[in-house]
């Protein structure tokens, strides 16, 4: 039921799973209750059905997800103590969905980082949290690993995304490594896609309904996601050519709100864009010019904007240099 499609002509292999069994170790990287559902539901179904193990990370409690709060607590005002409330409302909402999907309670490990803030853990704190990732990864010892996908525009999905593949660099022989992606448009075409069995798909949509305060404002979405198979890009588990061309061309009157930031396995660096090491060629491609030292790990890069919106999607993003 895992099928390729759309793989390009030029690629030497198509994208396939592996058979699934009693060996097959999946852990399930999510960073809000509700993704591990929306994104790989299915895929948990068949590792179970065919007696592997499956691990849940859960990043976040979800906890800061005002719009549905208000709408069913008829509320404006949102303090820390009805956050917690919340938090303590989806954690038991994702105990419902683990249950439909065959996940036992004790398959789940929380690592409680804040919501809506898991960039800030990735700008402030990356050596531990990458430490933090290793250690869950170097315990399960996975052979299958499902992560937000680097095109994913929720600023906590690309944020997990750099952690979990810089926590994977550190690992000596890395699990197979699969994307998934919940909001936006993937940068690519090649891609496996994981059907289930008609009782599977029905598993998936109850859990998908355990999530109750999501379906408030995005049932219509989220029933539209779960009838349809699962997605997931493949992620070279071997690094790249290097790069330094940055796929952003902002308008000169937007740059000085603008911020680059730049993360790797040892430290993370934000510069106002007026005063990160840029260079700009003939074509106007800005180049990311650090010389301090010779960098041969993976590297990750991010642009944001300054001016409050109420839109909480990235605009730009992350990509890999």
């Amino acid at each position: 039921m895992a099928t390729a499609v759309n793989a390009l002509p030029s690629s030497p292999t198509p994208l396939e799973l592996p058979e699934f069994s009693a060996q097959t170790r999946l852990l399930v990287i999510a960073p809000h209750p509700d993704d591990e559902t929306i994104a790989t539901g299915l895929l948990i179904q068949r590792v179970r059905a065919a007696g592997g193990e499956v691990k849940i990370l859960l990043l976040t409690a979800g906890d800061n997800n005002p719009w549905p709060q208000r709408w069913l607590e008829r509320r404006v005002r949102i303090g820390a103590a009805e956050r917690a409330r919340w938090g303590q409302r989806r954690h038991a909402e994702l105990e419902q969905a683990l249950r439909r999907l065959d996940v036992p309670p004790q398959s789940l490990q929380k690592l409680g980082w804040p919501d809506m803030g898991v960039t800030d853990v990735l700008l402030q704190t990356s050596r531990h949290a990458i430490a933090t990732l290793s250690a869950a990864i170097g315990t399960f010892r996975p052979s299958i690993f499902a992560m937000p996908s680097i095109d994913d525009r929720h600023p906590d999905h690309g944020a997990a995304h750099v952690l979990m593949r810089l926590a994977l660099a550190e690992q000596n022989g890395a699990p197979m490594q699969l994307a998934y992606l919940i909001h936006g448009h993937p940068a690519h075409d090649r891609f496996v896609e994981v059907a289930g069995t008609a009782t599977q798909s029905i598993n998936k949509r109850e859990a998908m309904t355990a999530h109750h305060s999501q379906m408030a404002l995005s049932g219509r979405r989220m029933h539209r996601l779960a009838g349809r198979p699962e997605r997931y890009s493949e992620v070279p588990s071997t690094r790249q050519a290097s790069a330094t061309a940055l796929p952003w061309q902002p308008p000169i009157w937007l740059q000085p709100r603008l911020r680059l930031s730049v993360a790797d396995g040892s430290e993370t660096q934000v510069w106002r864009w007026s005063q990160a090491p840029l260079q700009r060629d003939s074509d106007g491609t800005y180049h990311l010019a650090l010389s301090a030292k010779n960098h041969e790990g993976l590297r990750f890069a991010k642009l944001t904007c300054d001016l409050p919106s109420l839109w909480i999607f990235d605009h730009w993003g992350w990509c890999e240099l």
